[in-house]
């Protein structure tokens, strides 16, 4: 038994309150941005991936037209920093609607750091960091996909565990459907099979023999 929902039939925020309980969790962009007058922008956007890996490009969604475009496509550049457990409060107050000439860093209380490769500035707290330059950007209806080369990551050598990060030390934030969020809990491993052991023993695994 199912319920059927047609877009059509619903108001678009009706519809996008379905789709943000479906499509969960959903990692978070912490977007860092300057003005063109220098005024720095903190922002969470929840509509975020991966989109290239050569050349490494990752992508946001701008829901309507915010600060974080503007500047972003006035400037030329932003800062994705990773959004940990610990900073719940902090990201979120990010993501109150300030007016342009407010800087979201001094708002939340939180410590920007010089970024290496462009103005913006990184979170000093987040352990992970992604400095960008725009790439492009697509319109889709009311909203704004942004895609940014990255031209220099930094991370925290207290998440590093040889040369990449350890989800369990990141801990990092996601959204779930309305004020809701989700932290990390047990963190499942599973190898991807290669067909040859797929025909050996990838079947007979599903079905529990």
């Amino acid at each position: 038994m199912r319920s059927d929902f047609d877009p059509a039939q619903l108001a678009p925020r009706d519809f996008y309150r379905l789709l943000t309980a479906v499509i969960i969790p959903r990692p978070i962009a912490w977007v860092s941005s300057l003005a063109p007058d220098g005024t720095p922008n903190l922002a969470p956007h929840s509509f975020f991936t991966v989109s290239c890996v050569n050349p490494p490009v990752i992508q946001f969604t701008s829901v309507g037209r915010k600060d974080s475009l503007n500047n972003i496509e006035a400037t030329g550049e932003f800062v994705v920093s990773m959004t940990p457990e610990s900073l719940i409060e902090q990201v979120n107050a990010t993501g109150t609607n300030f007016p342009a000439d407010v800087d979201e860093f001094a708002a939340a209380g939180l410590e920007p750091e010089p970024s290496a490769r462009v103005h913006p500035p990184r979170v000093a707290a987040s352990p992970a960091a992604l400095e960008c330059t725009l790439h492009s950007t697509l319109s889709l209806g009311d909203s704004t996909i942004v895609f940014g080369k990255v031209v220099h990551a930094a991370i925290s050598t207290d998440v590093l565990r040889g040369e990449r990060p350890d989800a369990r030390l990141l801990r990092p934030l996601g959204r779930l459907s309305g004020n809701e969020w989700s932290s990390p809990g047990e963190v499942l491993h599973i190898e991807r099979l290669p067909f040859e052991r797929w025909q050996e023993t990838g079947a007979a695994t599903l079905d529990g023999s």
